[in-house]
């Protein structure tokens, strides 16, 4: 991350080391993950031990040390989701992406995570993709809307049958 962006960030956050989390979400809005140098630079920006960085930015599974793509689809696997047919949801965007939740496309265009409950329960199964929340998700639903997002027909499926 350079120096402006981050001294930008911390600016913002009033250099406060109690800002800690709110810096680490802004680095992590900025480049959709927590790089190391980033992590480094904050521990330095705000005279805190980097192992207290370290503990704060690993704590939270909202929070990535790994690099994410430029499109994060989570699957909600809380109880209610899990009920209403997360399983399946899980497994057809895993098929539709090529990865494994929790991993990223080689071309660092999506992410694919599970998160235990994103407190849209009502709205049953719930995917949030690019922070857009899409309720009472099916599996045919959902290969139509990440289809869309990789720039290919809705109806492709329809289309290869």
């Amino acid at each position: 991350m350079n120096e402006g962006t981050m001294d930008r960030i911390l600016e913002k956050n009033g250099r406060d080391p109690a800002a800690l989390l709110a810096i680490l979400q802004d680095v992590q809005t900025e480049e959709n993950w927590l790089p190391p140098e980033a992590l480094s630079q904050i521990s330095a920006g705000l005279g805190i031990p980097l192992a207290r960085v370290y503990r704060l930015a690993t704590f939270f599974k909202s929070l990535s040390l790994k690099p994410r793509g430029k499109h994060i689809c989570q699957v909600c696997i809380g109880t209610t989701c899990h009920v209403r047919g997360a399983p399946r949801l899980v497994d057809k965007v895993e098929l539709e992406m090529g990865v494994k939740a929790g991993e990223t496309t080689k071309d660092m265009e999506f992410t694919v995570e599970t998160v235990g409950c994103v407190g849209a329960c009502a709205l049953g199964p719930v995917v949030v993709l690019d922070k857009q929340y899409h309720g009472g998700m099916t599996a045919e639903k959902l290969g139509k809307v990440l289809r869309k997002i990789k720039g290919q027909p809705a109806d492709a499926a329809a289309e290869e049958a």
